[in-house]
């Protein structure tokens, strides 16, 4: 696979994906991705960003913790 951005070599491995939305900040330290050997840039698996969005669904349903505290 080739890097979409500087036509590296991506291989499987892990990194960090962080999602700041809505007032509320999710980060993951180590998700599966295919990363550039060269560039360092992640790319997700169809599967995994469906698990991702899967659990930002989830936090909205919930809606801000502050709300539920008063």
């Amino acid at each position: 696979m080739e890097c979409v951005h500087c036509k590296g070599h991506m291989r499987r491995a892990t990194a960090p994906l962080a999602i700041h939305r809505k007032g509320y900040h999710v980060m993951w330290d180590a998700l599966p991705a295919w990363v550039c050997s060269q560039c360092g840039e992640a790319c997700f698996e169809p599967a995994d960003v469906e698990s991702i969005q899967k659990a930002i669904r989830a936090l909205e349903a919930e809606g801000p913790a502050e709300k539920k505290a008063s």
